[in-house]
């Protein structure tokens, strides 16, 4: 891959051309206008809709407090130990996205594009305040600080945090065709591979009556990070299109494959045994199915033939509309298969 480098959009640029003939999704010579009537991209104006209706905040969600009585009294200790150190998890992964985004927006060169990924910076804060609420909420005082710094005394959450972070630093420290391509599959990864785990735990003690309305949380962010999966999935098949030297797909898959094999190593020590429904021989599974998902988007063969199946099948209850025992799901705006069916977007 020839490396180029990259510089970061000027604030205002007089001579610049903003006619949509001319747009290109990096490399472009915007003005630096938000010249949002004629756009190019119309993924991005349909995703635009969804982001903005998807607006929600974690004040508005009720039963915390239940939570917090069920987390002392209710869950087991391998339950306790999964929902304190995967909520570790999130919240670096949220704290990171929050300040990369800006960054990654410097270098996008479509102001339909820009405006929808200041939409993700603002939803990555929205649950870094949600993930705080529940810690304030449901977790007691002085185990807040642990949580947050986890990754301190957790070397296997160390090595999850620093590959990603790396990633996003390489190019930060080095603009270049080669590390913006690095950079841009990160973020990919991040929002398609690394919440899920942690995610389908939530909905595994939800469907057992437990930790309901952190699950409702979660259901949230997770509807949120769907439309962060497509818009960044859209932006690789954009890069495809319009700069095919820079489209490399062995480092996709290599990149895939050490994403895939941190996912299943963090879950299976997070996540015991004990834990009904999850596993190890689930967790492997489900990642690499879930790996194959993603790949999918992009146009690319699986990278794990024989996993053709999502094992998580207990959770198909949870998009049954028609349940009442999975009611709360319908009361809000966070329906499971809805909020996977985002397909409508891939116009690749």
């Amino acid at each position: 891959m020839t490396e180029k480098q990259l510089k970061a959009n000027p604030i205002f640029n007089p001579n610049g051309n903003d006619d949509v003939s001319e747009r290109t999704i990096i490399k472009g010579n915007t003005t630096g206008l938000f010249q949002l009537n004629a756009t190019k991209y119309s993924w991005a104006k349909s995703l635009y809709q969804v982001m903005i209706g998807n607006f929600w905040i974690p004040e508005k969600v009720s039963g915390l407090w239940e939570d917090a009585v069920q987390l002392k009294n209710e869950l087991t200790l391998d339950e306790k130990r999964a929902y304190k150190w995967i909520l570790s998890f999130l919240i670096f992964l949220d704290s990171i996205q929050t300040v990369n985004l800006p960054n990654f927006s410097d270098y996008i060169t479509a102001p339909e594009v820009n405006l929808i990924l200041s939409i993700q910076a603002y939803q990555e804060a929205i649950h870094s305040q949600s993930y705080a609420t529940i810690l304030e909420t449901v977790v007691d005082s002085q185990d807040r600080d642990e949580i947050y710094y986890f990754w301190k005394t957790d070397k296997n959450l160390l090595e999850r945090n620093e590959f990603i972070w790396g990633i996003y630093q390489d190019f930060i420290d080095n603009p270049n065709d080669d590390t913006f391509f690095r950079w841009i599959i990160g973020n990919f990864l991040l929002e398609s591979i690394y919440f899920y785990n942690g995610f389908a735990f939530f909905d595994t003690l939800a469907d057992a009556g437990k930790m309901v309305a952190t699950d409702r949380m979660i259901n949230y962010i997770r509807r949120d990070e769907l439309t962060h999966v497509t818009l960044f999935a859209n932006l690789m098949m954009e890069i495809k299109k319009e700069f095919p030297e820079m489209w490399d797909e062995k480092i996709i898959y290599d990149m895939m494959k050490t994403a895939v094999t941190q996912e299943i190593k963090w879950s299976k020590h997070i996540l015991w045994k004990s834990i009904i429904w999850m596993g190890h021989e689930n967790i492997e599974n489900y990642t690499k199915w879930l790996a194959n998902e993603r790949l999918n988007m992009l146009g690319l063969k699986p990278l794990y033939e024989n996993v053709v199946k999502n094992p998580y099948k207990h959770l198909d209850r949870l998009q049954d509309n028609n349940s009442e025992k999975w009611n709360f799901f319908e009361s809000t705006v966070t329906n499971y298969a809805q909020s996977s069916a985002m397909n409508w977007s891939w116009d690749f």
